[in-house]
C-alpha cells in the first residue's frame, strides 16, 4: 500500500509525485493500492498518537497510520505493519501539540 496527501494538502514527509519525478527505485508493480489522506486527518492522528498512545511520532506518522486504518476497513481480515518512522520534536515549535483536541 502507498500513501499520498489528498489534493491541495501538505504532509511533511509524503508526497503526491507525478510520473516525471518518482524516484529511479519506485517499483510500482509493489504498490497495490494507494490511500488518500488529508493534511487534517494526519495531523489528527498524530495527536492521537501522541496523547493516547505514548507515540511521539510526526505528522508523517500520523498519515501512515491513518491509511493503514483506513485499510483495516476494507480488510475481513489480516495482519497490518505500519512503521513510524519519524519523530514529533520537529513539530514542538509548530503550536500543533498544543491545540486543542
Amino acid at each position: 500500500m502507498g500513501v499520498q496527501p489528498t489534493d491541495g494538502s501538505r504532509i511533511p514527509g509524503i508526497r503526491r509525485w507525478s510520473p516525471e519525478f518518482l524516484p529511479k527505485i519506485y517499483e510500482p508493480e509493489r504498490v497495490d493500492q494507494i490511500i488518500d489522506v488529508s493534511q487534517e486527518e494526519a495531523k489528527m492522528m498524530m495527536q492521537r498518537l501522541a496523547t493516547e498512545e505514548a507515540i511521539f511520532g510526526g505528522m508523517s506518522s500520523g498519515g501512515a497510520v491513518t491509511a493503514a486504518g483506513k485499510l483495516a476497513t476494507t480488510l475481513e481480515k489480516g495482519l497490518i505493519v505500519c512503521i513510524i518512522c519519524d519523530r514529533g520534536d520537529r513539530y514542538l515549535s509548530s503550536g500543533i501539540f498544543t491545540e486543542k483536541f
